[in-house]
């Protein structure tokens, strides 16, 4: 991770294609200084292609082909000098059920964006408040009555602690909000605790904050659709049985909203969102002037008998309890790429706002909870008991139940917002699988979306829906990010000193302590209601995200260049041949070494592909689809113009800048083989190769096809999970082509 957050531009799409460092351009000048040499030496092979790459030749709408019925050249439009551009067609599944099955999910989703509209798939302020903080004004509806629930354990006369307690409360959320709003100015390419523990504390604080930030955002979506159905089924108690289903759906609605992209799910979410935040104010507005018709003279509540000691145990457990009502408060710091430019001066301005409404709402309902008397009741929620005594008649008391049950579904899109982003973040740090880092056609991290939506079902199914068994497991999680993340900003103040830095050392010291202590009490307090799951799964996270950056660190030695001579040997047949090079039982036949000559059926005229049955009849053209330069992709070159065949690589690119990128390091290892740049805007890989494919087809029936993947073989199943298999998937999509093969040129880790 880079000091000061910089690391990268923050959330592209072209995340998924690092840029080669600068030893490795080196080296690859290196090695196209070597393919120079070897190319001045005869080989019998020709740089000339048997056809057009750029489809140019074509001035007319080409015949449809057995492939697809679309038309192949009606799939590309020129774009830069020496580039393609895929057109939405393009991604276009060739089957009929594939272009069935893609254009329902665009019906449902949306048509797919181009990357060039990333910069207007973000938020404006009026947008990110309600979406980003649904979850933290939401806990609002919960957290005062967890405080008071553990306080009546002593009796009624320990509600009094409730505001003194609420006081603590309110300066902590005012310490961790000041804290997170210092972090985004110095980290404002987001991540949050994940990359303000991991810069000034260390790896392994870093992960640490992130695993209980994953654990949070689970079990807030899984709490928030539990007490949302909970409400739902309390107004309509026929619903009870049908608890599980009702909470899968909104999940999945969820889903379906968030997957439509960032803006499209912040409009469809702004409404309940600030409908909830107007009827709390109208129940506060109206409850303290009732109140203060009678000169603010608390109302007594009633007498109920001591079930345990009034110790400090039972204190700290209530400050804990109540301290729920933060969960959220960090969603901000991690989004900040999603609002609009200035990106961090818009996200400081939202999270001010969000923390200003928090301790309004939260001290207000505590204050009133005390005039008005009420305790809670396992009948009826102290936010309801509230609304029926501002609102005793009329439709009000409905529209705040409404709202409430509405904002507490919605609550989990703040989850939906910030798991994937958080995701994104430590996939681009090796510390989670790299497919995290691609970008869906809406610009939403669809991955990362559907990962938390089937993890977050799964703990609600395994807990029936009970929002009592959730909440033990809340507060521990959030915490400890939020502790790490506020020891990281005082780490971060040493450091960096600079303009009043004491003063804001001294007010992440103050969030770090208090912080450090409600995680300690939670741990401590609620270990055996269930705590304790989340205790060990942090650690068992961690070890599992190291595990996963072991693998990638191993994957970027092996694969990354060298100077000629310096790289570990490692011997690999294209895959589908024997030891002795010949092919294997049931493998693609591999084209020979030799020289071949176009073949005629006899009169003159070319043969079909399929149709040619001697080796002299075969015209062949070499394809190898390459996504960076590194050891895999220049063997798969270096194995096809052995070949002696005409070769074309093709690089598939989401955007103008990174394809000029590509161009240049493939000027810089000597432009040794021709080019073809395709952009494709949409980010779609399988879909755009496999129809230039078949266009290149198209413009040479004649020709066999041959396409080499360069392709890591993997020593563990599990790995698999962390690589996209695009050989299999592409020989799945051109199954249908006529005379295309499709090979892989592996390469083996060592240990």
């Amino acid at each position: 991770m880079s000091e000061g957050g910089a690391e990268g531009a923050g959330v592209t799409p072209a995340a998924e294609f690092p840029a080669l460092g600068p030893e490795e351009v080196a080296a690859l000048r290196q090695i196209g200084n070597r393919w120079r040499e070897a190319r001045r030496e005869p080989s019998g092979h020709t740089d000339e292609l048997p056809l057009d790459p750029t489809l140019g030749r074509y001035r007319r709408r080409p015949a449809p082909r057995p492939f697809g019925r679309l038309a192949p050249i009606e799939m590309f439009r020129p774009g830069e000098p020496d580039e393609l551009v895929a057109t939405e067609p393009a991604n276009l599944p060739g089957s009929r059920p594939g272009r069935a099955v893609t254009r329902f999910r665009r019906a449902v989703l949306g048509p797919p964006l181009t990357s060039a509209a990333v910069l207007y798939e973000r938020m404006r302020k009026l947008v990110a408040l309600p979406v980003l903080s649904s979850d933290l004004l939401s806990s609002v509806a919960y957290g005062p009555e967890a405080m008071l629930t553990v306080l009546l354990l002593a009796g009624g006369a320990a509600l009094e602690l409730s505001l003194p307690l609420a006081a603590l409360l309110v300066l902590l959320m005012v310490a961790v909000g000041l804290s997170y709003r210092q972090t985004i100015p110095a980290y404002p390419h987001g991540a949050g605790s994940y990359l303000v523990a991991g810069d000034n504390l260390g790896a392994g604080a870093g992960l640490t904050a992130a695993a209980g930030l994953m654990i949070d955002y689970v079990l807030t979506v899984a709490v928030s659709v539990a007490a949302g159905v909970r409400a739902v089924t309390s107004a309509l108690p026929g619903l009870t049985g049908l608890t599980l289903p009702l909470g899968v759906l909104v999940i999945v609605v969820l889903l379906a909203g968030n997957l439509r992209g960032v803006r499209t799910a912040g409009n469809l979410f702004v409404l309940p969102t600030y409908a909830f935040i107007v009827a709390l104010l109208a129940v506060l507005a109206v409850g303290f002037l009732q109140a203060a018709g009678r000169g603010f003279v608390a109302l007594p509540p009633p007498d109920v008998p001591a079930a345990e000691g009034l110790g400090l145990l039972l204190v700290l457990r209530a400050f804990s309890s109540g301290a729920v009502s933060m969960t959220g408060i960090e969603a901000v710091s991690n989004a900040v790429p999603a609002f609009r430019p200035p990106e961090w001066r818009n996200a400081r301005t939202t999270l001010s706002w969000m923390v200003a409404m928090l301790v309004l709402l939260f001290a207000g309902i505590v204050v009133l909870i005390h005039l008005d008397g009420v305790v809670p009741s396992p009948g009826e929620t102290l936010l309801s008991q509230l609304a029926r005594t501002s609102f005793p008649t009329g439709p009000w008391y409905v529209l705040v139940q409404v709202a409430t049950a509405l904002i507490l579904l919605l609550a989990a899109n703040t989850a939906f917002n910030d798991f994937p982003r958080l995701l994104f973040f430590m996939a681009r740090a090796g510390h989670a699988p790299r497919r995290f880092l691609h970008m869906g056609d809406r610009l939403a991290f669809s991955n990362g979306l559907v990962a938390l939506s089937v993890t977050a079902a799964l703990v609600f199914v395994v807990f029936r829906g009970h929002t009592e068994s959730l909440i033990p497991l809340y507060a521990v999680g959030v915490f400890l990010a939020f502790t790490l993340s506020q020891a990281g900003m005082v780490v971060h103040w040493r450091r960096r000193r600079g303009a009043r830095w004491q003063r804001r050392l001294a007010l992440n010291a103050v969030g770090a302590t208090l912080s450090g202590l409600v995680l300690l009490t939670a741990a401590v307090a609620k270990f055996a209601e269930g705590a304790w799951v989340v205790v060990v799964a942090v650690p068992l996270l961690v070890l599992l995200f190291h595990r996963v950056q072991r693998h990638y660190r191993q994957l970027d030695r092996a694969l990354a260049l060298r100077p000629p001579g310096t790289a570990p040997a490692s011997p690999g047949l294209p895959r589908g041949t024997a030891g002795d090079g010949e092919p294997a039982d049931g493998a693609a036949p591999q084209p020979p070494a030799g020289g071949l000559f176009a073949g005629s059926n006899g009169d003159g005229a070319p043969l079909s592909a399929e149709g040619q049955e001697v080796p002299q009849q075969i015209r062949h053209l070499v394809v190898v689809p390459v996504a960076r330069l590194n050891r895999a992709s220049l063997r798969a070159l270096a194995y096809a113009a052995s070949l002696g065949q005409p070769t074309l690589a093709v690089h598939l690119a989401p955007n103008e800048e990174e394809a000029d990128r590509f161009r240049g390091q493939w000027e810089a290892w000597g432009d040794h083989l021709r080019l073809e740049t395709i952009v494709s805007p949409y980010r779609a890989v399988i879909g755009p190769l496999a129809h230039y494919l078949e266009a290149l087809h198209a413009s040479g029936a004649d020709l066999v096809l041959t396409v080499i993947v360069p392709e890591v073989v993997l020593r563990h199943r599990w790995h698999r999970l962390l690589h996209s298999q695009v050989e299999r998937r592409l020989r799945r999509a051109l199954r249908a082509l006529p005379a295309a093969v499709v090979t892989s040129v592996p390469v083996h880790l060592s240990e």
